[in-house]
């Protein structure tokens, strides 16, 4: 029977995905929404502060199974390292450093710096790693392709969030810089995928939500580092905007589709529309944005709880880390 259970155990490990490290991204940017929220709406801190407490112990969690992947089994990370689609998804681990840098500014700006300078310099090796792979490597082709290759080079925009507040504004310019322009460059080859090739696989298509990130946390970013609401932070915005309802327009195709890891995709996007709409409200003080900012807080708590329920249901079914 011990055996068996050991077996069990060493098949789940083996088959951890590294796209857990999303579901830390969706439920930091849950935590950022609400600390945001507290500001804006007059929300209770204390929602804040325990969604953050909820974010790093699931975080360290996460960290610790896969580190334990990593040391007892190899070859599946260095499986999933040279996989075309799932090597996007390593840099969602210093994205979630970056994040958590932002989410402690407030309970300790020493500790967020750590976070931040380590998740920042990490993340450009990771994105230096990848664009080398990509440009090099005869593996990847056109269906290869997703929303998630935004993650690991359009992920440098968040750096000067926090980059601002610890004084690093010219790195923080120079990670702003990469993540926009290549936005616009990685986006036209994502819709040239989608419209002239085949079709997004089932499994894979949540990652489409992933188009709403780059402009809403574009705008984010850019209000930190420009600080007024000029004409480039209202295109950053209305774009994010305009993506999230085409994606909502297809709200009955995303409700078809079968659990996966990669529903996770809808969390972080929504999270960050709704703390770009907090944002413009702030600015703008119109009633607009006021019903704006507080619908999509509502959708992305919402999304990110029924998330986090189904994941948990899903891991006491059995119906993860299971072979592909």
């Amino acid at each position: 029977m011990n055996n068996v259970s050991e077996q069990i155990t060493a098949s789940k490990l083996e088959h951890f995905p590294i796209t857990f490290f999303a579901m830390s991204m969706g439920i930091t940017g849950l935590t950022l929404m609400w600390e945001k929220a507290s500001t804006v709406f007059g929300a209770p801190a204390i929602i804040g502060q325990l969604l953050l407490t909820l974010t790093t112990c699931l975080f360290l969690i996460l960290v610790l199974v896969y580190l334990l992947k990593i040391m007892l089994k190899t070859s599946a990370v260095v499986d999933e390292f040279q996989h075309p689609i799932k090597l996007s998804f390593f840099p969602a681990f210093s994205i979630s450093l970056i994040l958590l840098s932002v989410a402690t500014l407030d309970a300790s700006k020493q500790l967020s710096f750590i976070l931040w300078s380590s998740g920042s310099a990490l993340h450009l090796m990771l994105t230096v790693y990848v664009l080398n792979q990509w440009i090099h490597h005869p593996k990847f082709q056109i269906i290869h392709m997703t929303p998630a290759w935004f993650i690991p080079v359009v992920g440098n925009i968040l750096v000067p969030i926090a980059g601002v507040e610890h004084g690093y504004i010219e790195i923080s310019w120079f990670f702003f810089s990469i993540g926009i322009i290549y936005w616009i460059v990685l986006k036209t080859l994502v819709l040239n995928r989608m419209m002239f090739h085949d079709p997004v696989p089932q499994k894979l298509l949540p990652t489409l939500f992933i188009l709403i990130a780059p402009p809403a946390v574009g705008f984010i970013s850019y209000m930190k580092l420009n600080g007024e609401l000029d004409n480039v932070a209202r295109i950053l915005f209305y774009a994010a905007m305009f993506l999230l309802l085409l994606l909502l327009s297809q709200l009955p195709r995303f409700t078809r589709i079968k659990f996966f890891m990669s529903w996770w995709a809808y969390s972080f996007p929504l999270a960050a529309s709704a703390i770009a709409a907090q944002l413009m409200y702030s600015m703008q003080g119109q009633p607009f944005f006021y019903y704006l900012a507080l619908g999509l807080s509502a959708l992305a708590t919402l999304v990110i709880a029924l998330l986090f329920s189904r994941t948990v249901l899903a891991v006491i079914r059995n119906e993860i880390c299971l072979p592909e």
